[in-house]
């Protein structure tokens, strides 16, 4: 699977199979892209691979998020309490389409004026870790 960020500047190939979309809820991802949802999909560990632009790597909360330099778009969530993986935006993904999501989580943070109609199950925390 291949992504890029908004610019196309930065460049990934993901090299195994997802694991799983999520649609994320939680303060930390509304603050860092200015949505009031984010869709991530999970990978393995050690399966991405960036070309072009070196993307640039935040620390927040003890967990890391990856940005392009130039137009900001965030790309890669990485949390060392899960080492096992990693996950990416799902919209930053070519593919992004075919990545439907199987759940949302932190519903606890979730905007109250921000719902949806969908059946998906609902976690008031973390997703329950997804199976490689």
């Amino acid at each position: 699977m291949k992504g890029s960020c908004l610019c196309g500047e930065v460049r990934y190939e993901i090299f195994a199979a997802p694991c799983g979309t999520t649609l994320c809820h939680c303060e930390d991802c509304r603050k860092a892209s200015g949505a009031p949802v984010v869709a991530w999909t999970f990978f393995p560990a050690g399966s991405i691979r960036f070309s072009g632009k070196t993307p640039r790597k935040i620390t927040f909360a003890e967990r890391e998020r990856t940005f392009c330099p130039d137009c900001g778009s965030q790309l890669m969530f990485f949390d060392p309490a899960l080492p096992h993986q990693f996950e990416v935006t799902t919209c930053t993904l070519d593919s992004a389409g075919k990545m439907c999501p199987i759940d949302h989580n932190w519903m606890d943070d979730r905007l109250p004026w921000f719902e949806t109609t969908d059946t998906l199950p609902r976690h008031p925390k973390n997703t329950p870790a997804p199976s490689a």
